[in-house]
C-alpha cells in the first residue's frame, strides 16, 4: 500500500478546478461600456470587425457566435459600429450638458 498523499497513477490526475475568468472579463467589459458609452462600442465593433475579417480571410465560414455565418456576424458587427458613431455626438452634447449645468 503506497503512503498518504503518494501520486496513485490509476487513479489519474484531478480536473483542474473551475477557473471564471470569463466572468470577470465580462465584467471588466460591461465597466468599459458603461464608462465609455458609444465610444467604448465602436472600439469593440471595430477590433471584432478586423478580427472577423482576418478570421473570413483565412477561411472561416462559420462562427461559434449564435449568428453562425461569419457574414452575419460581420454585417451585426457593422450595424452596432455605425450606431454607435451616430450615438457619439449624443453621448457627448448629454455629458456637455450634465456636467456644465
Amino acid at each position: 500500500m503506497p503512503p498518504l498523499g503518494s501520486y496513485d497513477e490509476s487513479v489519474g490526475d484531478p480536473a483542474p478546478p473551475f477557473d471564471p475568468l470569463r466572468l470577470c472579463v465580462h465584467a471588466t467589459v460591461a465597466l468599459i461600456t458603461c464608462v465609455l458609452g458609444p465610444v467604448a462600442l465602436l472600439g469593440f465593433a471595430i477590433i471584432a470587425i478586423a478580427g472577423y475579417t482576418r478570421a473570413r480571410r483565412g477561411g472561416l465560414m462559420r462562427s461559434k457566435c449564435k449568428l453562425g455565418d461569419t457574414r452575419l456576424v460581420l454585417a451585426y458587427l457593422s450595424v452596432l459600429a455605425v450606431g454607435a458613431a451616430v450615438a457619439i455626438p449624443f453621448w457627448i452634447m448629454l455629458w456637455a450638458r450634465i456636467l456644465g449645468g
